[in-house]
């Protein structure tokens, strides 16, 4: 059974958030008389002079319309990032405890482990980029707080078999961090739906990729109370900015258009990948639930050499795990992919 005492770090348990200007009355005011901030406004057409919102309530508001979330099991973050870097440095105990990341996967998760002093046990994904769930079984010990999903996983696409997915929830005793940067992509559904069955499931989305506000750095991460409760007690007090907030409350407001964007990136998704099988020199196509794919070449740094100097930008990642010979290729405009297939008839 789940006790989120039992893998909470001691210092994080003991925490006395900062207590910001912002936070310590209730109800309407109009006169700001106690954060220091420059009462005359700002040197800009939209003042920024006021601290914004530290728990963004107006945003969760929406996006509890959006996703059918309580506004109490939503987090939000300065990019996914952000919410990575806070669940190791709430439930992981530097140079004791360990997390389990399944290459290839999303490189963050490396990144902040490393930062914040945490040991890695890599279990691969099997040669279909599916979990092995019998080595994961293997690799954790007492000290495993985390283990970390994608799905759809970056760099490889494909969606993670949700029973494998459950498997772990309903029995690892830490915290499964499935990350859905790219569900929107997908016929998966989210495993938002099950926040109320696993207590120990936390799920990162963004507003970086199908919302297209890559700029405004808005991640999200939805759990139980009580985990979104220490994430909020343990983030900067103003971690999402003001500008962002409004920005992002303009763009939810727009789910047609999102939507739409959706529908035409698979359409131009499935001409990409039956335009590049023409091309000798590409040997595989992985399935993809993403707005990307992975393209195994029998030349990967000749390509991306040849592409660069044509002034186009894909993704090595011939030299990640079970990813040899591979490019990963962002599905663009009708006419940003046409260029690159033109591009690519060129190619010796």
């Amino acid at each position: 059974m789940f006790n989120i005492n039992n893998i909470l770090r001691e210092n994080i348990k003991r925490l006395v958030p900062y207590s910001s200007a912002r936070d310590e009355y209730q109800g309407e005011a109009s006169v700001f008389l106690d954060a220091n901030e420059n009462a005359f406004g700002s040197p800009l057409e939209q003042s920024y002079n006021r601290y914004p919102d530290p728990l963004q309530i107006e945003v969760k508001k929406r996006l509890s319309g959006i996703k059918g979330v309580p506004i109490r099991n939503i987090f939000l973050g300065n990019g996914s990032d952000e919410a990575i870097d806070i669940l190791y440095r709430s439930f992981c105990n530097p140079g004791v405890d360990n997390v389990i990341l399944v290459p290839p996967t999303y490189g963050m998760y490396q990144v902040s482990a490393n930062i914040n002093d945490v040991a890695i046990r890599n279990v691969p994904l099997t040669a279909d980029f599916q979990l092995n769930l019998e080595g994961i079984a293997e690799a954790i010990d007492k000290h495993t707080k985390m283990i970390f999903v994608c799905s759809p996983n970056n760099p490889t696409g494909n969606s993670i078999n949700r029973a494998d997915v459950e498997t772990l929830l309903a029995n690892f005793e830490g915290l499964v961090v499935v990350d859905e940067a790219y569900i929107n992509f997908s016929r998966q559904r989210s495993f938002i739906q099950e926040l109320t069955e696993y207590g120990n499931l936390v799920v990162l989305q963004t507003l970086s990729k199908a919302w297209g506000l890559a700029g405004l750095r808005v991640g999200m991460a939805f759990a139980s109370e009580e985990i979104i409760e220490v994430m909020n007690k343990v983030k900067p007090p103003y971690n999402i900015n003001e500008a962002s907030q409004q920005l992002a409350l303009q763009a939810l407001a727009n789910i047609e258009q999102v939507n739409a964007w959706i529908k035409e990136t698979l359409i131009q998704r499935d001409k990409l990948v039956l335009g590049l099988k023409n091309f000798e020199f590409v040997e595989d196509i992985y399935p993809s639930d993403a707005n990307f794919i992975l393209v195994k070449t029998a030349d990967p740094k000749g390509i991306y050499n040849y592409l660069v100097q044509q002034g186009i930008i894909v993704r090595d990642r011939s030299k990640v795990e079970l990813c040899a010979g591979c490019l990963r290729v962002t599905i663009g405009t009708p006419a940003e992919n046409e260029i690159l297939l033109n591009t690519l008839q060129d190619y010796k």
